[in-house]
């Protein structure tokens, strides 16, 4: 039996990927949003983690062949990839007390993994000998990369809007889309 919900919360994720190949500035994407929505709406922890990831793959593969023509792998990707998982379990937690709040501070705090991770990264594997392994290096790393943070931080909040926002509309005009109460029993 076809499940529109559920359908639809994985389309959802696969168009915030698409996002990611269409002009914008730059760090100004849905990543992390589409992570956080995946992990507080897709009931199947797999599937949770699955669909970003695969979402997130599918759009690496366009942007490094057809945009970039780098093909799809750098160093850094692993980094990438864990604070995207990373911020899959940010959104389980959102998952068990859906409030405004909860779903903002998981925002903030996937922007904040993903430049700490990232940008670690960028320093251990991806710099190519711009920044020594050193103390030093990594704090250079790091300041280097606090211009680009805030464009993290917008993009995180515009698209967790839009995703969290847009999804609680869609639920409230499409009955297929409401979340069935769980009885009691079954939570036991």
């Amino acid at each position: 039996m076809l499940n529109i919900r559920l359908w639809t919360m994985i389309g959802i994720v696969f168009v915030a990927a698409a996002m990611r190949v269409v002009p914008h500035s730059p760090n100004v994407t849905p990543i992390a949003a589409m992570a956080l929505f995946g992990g507080a709406y897709l009931a199947d922890k797999k599937l949770a983690f699955a669909v970003p990831l695969a979402a997130m793959f599918l759009s690496d593969m366009v942007l490094g062949f057809f945009v970039y023509d780098l093909g799809w792998f750098h160093p850094v990707m692993p980094f990438v990839y864990g604070s995207v998982a990373l911020t899959v379990g940010l959104g389980l937690w959102v998952r068990e007390h859906r409030s405004p709040l909860r779903i903002g501070a998981a925002a903030v705090t996937s922007s904040v993994l993903f430049f700490l991770i990232t940008n670690f990264g960028v320093w251990l594997v991806g710099s190519h000998g711009l920044y020594p392994k050193t103390v030093e290096g990594l704090a250079a790393c790091y300041l280097a990369a606090i211009p680009f943070f805030r464009n993290i931080l917008v993009g995180d909040a515009v698209y967790t809007l839009l995703l969290f926002g847009g999804y609680a509309l869609l639920q409230r005009y499409l009955p297929a889309l409401r979340e069935e109460p769980v009885p009691v029993m079954a939570r036991m």
